[in-house]
């Protein structure tokens, strides 16, 4: 019955760590993107997957009882709440940001495509 703690243990510090690699990883992505749009992309991405293996360890270190459930319902809430929220500011700053042109391309979806003539541009 020891071997099993020890696995379960080891286990779940695995999943710990793979959280804290993933933070590292989304830390260095927020600071080196340059726009607004890409460093959120890289916050709420790496944040939903982060705390979902970091809760993940701590549910397989505590075994099956009422708390792992409680840690459980954390990790789906968390799932759907982090990318509508990292959906809604995006928007907001799409719609409220005056030098969207420099950073991003506008697309008019009423007008139809222009034809290049066979030719691509490059």
């Amino acid at each position: 019955m020891e071997i099993f703690e020890w696995v379960r243990f080891l286990a779940g510090a695995a999943f710990l760590l793979a959280g804290v690699v993933i933070f590292l990883i989304e830390m260095a992505g927020v600071f080196r993107f340059r726009y607004v749009l890409n460093r959120m992309h890289a916050a709420a991405m790496g944040d939903t997957l982060g705390i979902g293996f970091c809760l993940l360890g701590l549910i397989v270190m505590n075994g099956l009882n009422v708390t792992s459930l409680k840690l459980f319902l954390v990790i789906v809430f968390l799932w759907f709440s982090s990318p509508v929220s990292s959906h809604l500011i995006a928007r907001l700053e799409v719609t409220t940001n005056e030098d969207g042109e420099k950073q991003y391309q506008v697309k008019n979806l009423d007008q139809e495509p222009q034809e290049s003539g066979g030719k691509e541009e490059l």
